[in-house]
Parts: structure tokens; C-alpha cells; sequence
């Protein structure tokens, strides 16, 4: 039997697999949205055309985008101390760093209503201290589902750099050190560059987890701070809007496929390996 023959006979069934399960089934969610009596285009135009809505969206995306930055942030200085660790110091900083991924997201969703309530462990500690005389407010805001997004999607970013930056010879440091660069200038010549794959990969996962998160928003930002996922429960299982919560979700799609792209492209630009 020819080797491409025989390849192709091992990747049948899981070709199918995805094609059942997931391009059908997203295919047929997207071709509900274009069967309006109204027009093809029709429940397009009632989502870009509603301020709530777009609300919604541009919240999504602001939580997303604040959650992706600050994860790439702490994810790069914590992935860098764990790769430059020795080898058992190595070990236990992973197993610490995925430990939070063992507990569900709704499980460590609910933890933070339990630091961030009026009678939670975060105000009880501000009143003990004086620093405050009343409980603050700090549930069912943007800021709380960013503190709990960030939580959740730090040790994605870090596993992700993890492996990037441990595959960084030592030498290539040593070298630009030798020859003068200032650390700032090694880090931005050498080492940024080189992580580049792992920033790429990293910041996808944690966009698109942040994008179309619903649990964690509706724990913590319950209808005050609605974002797409929440809007997408609500027309599907609330008010039965399907044809409202496909174009919902095609949206969703649209966004985190346009997400995809950007970064691929940006990877490129950065580092032609990466791409």
C-alpha cells in the first residue's frame, strides 16, 4: 500500500469525526442566521444595529483583550523563573503552576465570590486593617471578572512559555551579554523574539477562553456586566431567540477566527519561524 494512501486511511476517521461533530454542526448554526424572511443579512443588521448589543460585545472584548495583556505579562515573568530554575525547583513550580487547572472553572469561580463579597475574606481583611469602615462592592463588576479571567488563564500562558523559553540556549544570553547588550536590549533582540511562537499560541488561548467564557461571567458579572457568552445563554434558554443566539454565536465565531488570523500574521512579522 502507498505511504499517502496509507496516510490518508489513518486520518479518515478522525477527519470525519470533526467533520460531524464540529463543522456540521457549526455550519448549520450559521445557516440559521440566514433564513429571516426579513432579509439574508437581517438579524445581522438588528445586532450591529442595537446599542446593547454592541455593548455587550465591545465589553467582551475589552475583558478579553485586558485578560490576554496581563496574562501575557505575568505568564512571561513566571514561565522565565520557572525555566531558568534547577531541575526539582523546576518540577515543583509547574506542579504548582497547573495544580489551579485540577479545580473546574465554576469551582474556582465560586472562590472568588467568596474573597471578593461584602462579607468575604478580601473586605473582612480591609476592615480588620482599617484601611476601609464599610464592605466594598466588588462583585458584579467588569474588574471582578478580569481578577477571576486572569486567574483562571495565568497558568495556560505559563505552560505555553514554559517549554518556549527553557528551549532558549543559555548561550545566545551569554553571547549578547559579552558583547555589550544591556539586558533590556538582550531581551528585546534575543530572547522576545525567540518566544515569540509561545507568546502567539499563548495569547490565542487566552483570548478566545476570555471571549467566549460563560461561566465565570456569570458568576461574577451576573446581568450588570452581560458579556457574549451570558447574551448567548440568555436568547438560547431564556427568551428561546435562536435565530438571535446563532447570530450571536456566529459572531462569536467571526471574532475568534479574525483573532486566529491577526495573530498568525503578527507571528510571522515578528519571527517567520512562527508562523
Amino acid at each position: 500500500m502507498p505511504a499517502r494512501l496509507r496516510a490518508w486511511l489513518l486520518v479518515t476517521p478522525a477527519t470525519l469525526l470533526v467533520v460531524l461533530f464540529l463543522v456540521l454542526p457549526v455550519l448549520s448554526t450559521l445557516a440559521t442566521t440566514f433564513g429571516d424572511p426579513n432579509g439574508v443579512l437581517a438579524p445581522y443588521a438588528t445586532f450591529f444595529n442595537s446599542r446593547f448589543r454592541m455593548t455587550v460585545l465591545w465589553r467582551t472584548m475589552e475583558v478579553a483583550v485586558i485578560t490576554t495583556v496581563v496574562s501575557v505579562a505575568v505568564g512571561f515573568a513566571t514561565a522565565w523563573v520557572v525555566a531558568k530554575a534547577p531541575g526539582r525547583a523546576r518540577s515543583l513550580l509547574i506542579i504548582a503552576a497547573v495544580f489551579p487547572l485540577l479545580t473546574g472553572v465554576v469551582v474556582r469561580s465560586f472562590a472568588w465570590l467568596v474573597i471578593l463579597g461584602k462579607n468575604g475574606i478580601l473586605n473582612n481583611f480591609l476592615i480588620w486593617t482599617g484601611l476601609i469602615t464599610e464592605p466594598l462592592s466588588m462583585l458584579y463588576t467588569q474588574g471582578s471578572v478580569i481578577v477571576a479571567m486572569i486567574y483562571l488563564f495565568v497558568p495556560l500562558m505559563i505552560l505555553t512559555l514554559v517549554g518556549v523559553l527553557e528551549g532558549i540556549p543559555q548561550d545566545l544570553t551569554d553571547a549578547a551579554a559579552s558583547l555589550g547588550a544591556t539586558p533590556a536590549a538582550t531581551f528585546r533582540q534575543v530572547i522576545l523574539p525567540m518566544a515569540v511562537p509561545g507568546l502567539i499560541v499563548g495569547s490565542v488561548l487566552v483570548f478566545t477562553g476570555s471571549f467566549t467564557s460563560y461561566a465565570t461571567p456569570q458568576l461574577l458579572g451576573g446581568e450588570r456586566q452581560m458579556m457574549m457568552g451570558t447574551f448567548l445563554y440568555q436568547r438560547a434558554m431564556v427568551t428561546f431567540d435562536w435565530v438571535g443566539a446563532s447570530t450571536i454565536a456566529a459572531v462569536m465565531v467571526v471574532v475568534t477566527l479574525a483573532t486566529v488570523m491577526i495573530m498568525s500574521n503578527l507571528a510571522r512579522r515578528l519571527n517567520p519561524v512562527a508562523g
